[in-house]
């Protein structure tokens, strides 16, 4: 059976569609929500949440809880990439793969973008695809789920 899946967002990308849309489009978090929501139907999986903050300690609590649900996560983490250990701390935990989706190409920015604590414990990052980042790990995860299911 496979595990559900949640998307999780860190800060300002509640203003997606209008902040910088030279580097992150004029697609919003809403129309990317219903994208995720429409491809993890089409795989068959259940999307449990969709979630965004602007607040640290509310983003390691959803990672909690969908370690408790036995979720796979696709995280967004912005900006936390590259400061938040803690942030990493509670995505080791989780059982189930984690994919870190940005939406630029963070190796082609400026330097201070190019490490990421939470790549260290992720199964796989995609960056640099726009809004289909979020779809492609998606994508990623039913794989990785339908591998196991045929072991």
């Amino acid at each position: 059976m496979a595990s559900p899946i949640v998307v999780l967002n860190g800060p300002s990308l509640n203003l997606l569609g209008s902040r910088e849309p030279e580097v992150y489009g004029t697609t919003t978090l809403q129309d990317i929500e219903a994208m995720c929501r429409e491809r993890a139907e089409r795989h068959g999986l259940e999307m449990h949440f969709f979630r965004q903050t602007n607040h640290e300690g509310f983003l390691i609590d959803w990672i909690q809880e969908a370690r408790g649900i036995g979720a796979s996560v696709v995280v967004n983490p912005g900006a936390w990439s590259t400061t938040s250990v803690a942030i990493a701390d509670a995505l080791k935990i989780v059982e189930e793969p984690v994919i870190e989706v940005h939406i630029s190409n963070i190796h082609s920015r400026e330097p201070f973008r190019h490490g990421s604590h939470v790549s260290r414990v992720a199964k796989g990052v995609i960056a640099g695809f726009g809004f289909r980042s979020y779809l492609y790990a998606i994508d990623a995860i039913a794989d990785i789920q339908a591998v196991r299911r045929a072991l």
